[in-house]
């Protein structure tokens, strides 16, 4: 199909790449140089779960909150400018998340100048009991279990929907599109399927606005955050650019950012991000399209500019990912740090120690892992022998158990081995530990036919 493009190219600002990224950010994207859109990446899969116990606690909530206060200051920007807005901020709560979004342009005087469209249908939770009734399994990924098993324990569940929802959105006249549980390529790619007519069939071109939207999600991170190749010299990291698609109807892009920003784009930053989290290269899947990332052509077409071409795509298959969370147990992390002389040693001690209270008090645990920060925690114990005289230690202790009781003593018994253990301890972090819930992840597909979007718009 011929692409059917409302203007000759889009340019794409990616804005958050996660929940508590950088708040300056979408301001710098918004008034440092044209663009038509700005992408919010704000969803992990941990996310969710977290969402949706703040609405347990409070209705209203369940959403990213720190998007209203960037709404509030960017929103005479965005409707001066034309620029339009795609986020899954919405998590769990989309509509609360629209609601006050709206109120906040009601308060910056823009009644009637905003629409929102909300799209919900990814959760799945009030659904869970029919689907497992009638037989659809949603049986765990990695180990093929039924989600039966742990039906009891579940907190959370979405579907990952595509980019459909959010061209419907933006074709109903949304400027401002909230989101749940999309995938976070689907936040770039459903721009330019809108603005230039790709078909449900346009595989190639499909698989080219997922690649952009795989490259951006992570915001700064292809333009020299997190970047290994010369990270040293990477200049400007105080006030980091973060990455702008430029896309053309025929599927071609270019990553770029605002001159006079920090950072660097390249073809080996921009390689970094194409293999984050990509699983197989040829296997790329979204609910949109099927991208082989092997047929990616990378050049370097300017300063902070790399020109991205030849992608290939085959078609999406029938089937959706569902992210499930479930509560699994609990846990507690402990430090101490020791300090030279005998830094280590002290600190391997103090391990043997707290080991030998923990089981002569006959408390058993699923896990205990310790790390020795500054030896072995990064690189496992292949890291080799530190020196004698390493200047100091941090001794980590962790605690896995399904019951509270054995981790809740557990926090007890490492402060004392200030006074009663090795010496030169020089720092308690964080005092006592804190028992934590442990929130596990469980993955799983869903036929497409299950899952049904709805998309709603707002005006203020």
């Amino acid at each position: 199909m011929s692409p059917r493009a409302t203007r000759p190219a889009v340019r794409i600002a990616a804005g958050q790449g996660f929940w508590g990224d950088w708040l300056e950010a979408p301001a710098r994207q918004v008034q440092g140089g044209p663009i038509d859109y700005l992408m919010m990446d704000y969803l992990a899969e941990v996310t969710m779960s977290i969402m949706q116990k703040q609405r347990a606690r409070d209705p209203s909530l369940g959403y990213a909150t720190d998007f209203i206060p960037l709404m509030e200051r960017l929103l005479p920007d965005l409707v001066a400018k034309g620029i339009r807005v795609t986020a899954n901020a919405g998590g769990v709560n989309p509509r609360a998340c629209a609601d006050a979004v709206l109120a906040a342009a009601r308060k910056r005087g823009l009644t009637g100048k905003v629409r929102v469209g909300v799209v919900a249908g990814d959760d799945l939770m009030p659904r869970l009991d029919d689907l497992l009734g009638r037989g659809i399994p949603l049986a765990n990924m990695d180990t093929g279990d039924p989600l039966s098993s742990v039906r009891d324990r579940a907190l959370s569940a979405n579907a990952y929907l595509g980019a459909a929802p959010i061209v419907q959105a933006l074709s109903q006249g949304a400027q401002i599109v909230i989101t749940g549980r999309v995938t976070d390529t689907g936040l770039t790619l459903g721009p330019m399927i809108h603005e230039f007519g790709w078909g449900a069939a346009d595989w190639d071109r499909l698989a080219a606005g997922t690649v952009a939207g795989h490259i951006i999600e992570c915001g700064a991170q292809c333009s020299g955050g997190n970047c290994l190749v010369d990270w040293n010299r990477i200049p400007g990291m105080d006030d980091p650019g973060y990455p702008v698609v430029e896309a053309t109807p025929d599927g071609r892009f270019s990553i770029t950012k605002h001159a006079g920003t920090g950072g660097r784009i390249t073809v080996a930053s921009v390689t970094e991000q194409l293999v984050y989290e990509m699983g197989d290269p040829r296997n790329y899947i979204t609910p949109d399209v099927i991208a082989d990332f092997t047929t990616i052509q990378l050049e370097q077409a300017g300063k902070d500019r790399v020109r991205v071409s030849g992608v290939r795509g085959r078609a999406a298959t029938a089937l959706l990912k569902v992210s499930v969370s479930y509560f699994y147990g609990y846990k507690a992390v402990g430090t101490l740090v020791y300090a030279w002389p005998d830094a280590y040693a002290k600190a391997q001690a103090a391990d043997r120690i707290i080991r030998a209270r923990l089981e002569r008090l006959g408390l058993r645990f699923e896990e205990m892992l310790t790390e020795f920060v500054g030896v072995n925690a990064t690189h496992g114990p292949l890291a080799g022998t530190p020196a004698a005289d390493i200047p100091e230690v941090q001794l980590r202790v962790g605690v896995r158990a399904r019951e509270r009781a054995p981790v809740e003593r557990f926090t007890r018994e490492i402060a004392p081995l200030i006074l009663n253990g090795p010496p030169s301890v020089t720092g308690f972090a964080g005092g006592r530990p804190k028992v934590e819930e442990i929130v596990a992840y469980w993955p799983a597909l869903i036929p497409k036919t299950e899952v049904r979007p709805v998309v709603d718009i707002l005006d203020a």
